[in-house]
């Protein structure tokens, strides 16, 4: 089994795209930019921003929906069912508060975590036995601020903490052509000790 549909989320526009909530889009966004002729492009019967490419000779779509993060699972079940893309085919990529910032890890399954994207993707797609690739942003508490969660994720990282999640993310687009052709223990190993 390998991975067909690689999903990054986050919230549409620009006042939310330097968000930590938006982590998912900036590894897709990036992701995106490394492969030849790939263009993320609106299409309207996903409510998404949609790319179809070639990673590891296979083809991989790649997709951020445009609808708000609770809503992320509308797009995920259209583009999945349109394209019978079963849900241990596909790989969702978002932001992780019980990570520290510059951690990330790879997961099949499990709760959504009270993360609002995949509980809606969740229920889109009737299961939990999806992909996960987390990537920390930190909790209020362990950075000892005082803000609230929902406020704490709809705003930008302090710029340390940009530094370490981006390296996360290029650690983890390293480890995409692995998990694209289905190694997913040897992708495992190596972001876990990357």
């Amino acid at each position: 089994m390998h991975i067909r549909l690689i999903v990054g989320l986050g919230n549409p526009g620009p006042e939310y795209e330097q968000t930590r909530h938006n982590a998912g889009f900036w590894l897709v966004d990036n992701l995106a930019n490394s492969l030849p002729g790939c263009h993320l492009q609106r299409e309207s019967r996903f409510n998404a921003m949609v790319a179809k490419t070639s990673i590891s000779g296979r083809d991989v779509w790649l997709l951020e929906p445009l609808t708000f993060m609770n809503r992320s699972g509308q797009s995920v079940g259209a583009l999945a069912r349109f394209f019978k893309i079963g849900p241990e085919e596909i790989l969702v990529v978002h932001d992780e508060l019980d990570l520290p910032p510059g951690a990330a890890k790879l997961k099949r399954g499990g709760s959504s975590g009270g993360h609002n994207g995949l509980k809606d993707i969740t229920a889109a797609l009737g299961t939990q036995d999806y992909w996960r690739l987390r990537l920390g942003i930190g909790h209020p508490r362990t950075l000892n601020l005082q803000q609230a969660v929902a406020d704490f994720v709809l705003h930008r990282p302090r710029r340390e903490e940009q530094t370490l999640i981006e390296e996360a993310i290029d650690k983890s687009l390293r480890i995409i052509p692995m998990v694209c052709e289905g190694k997913m223990n040897a992708a495992t190993m190596q972001l876990h000790t990357d």
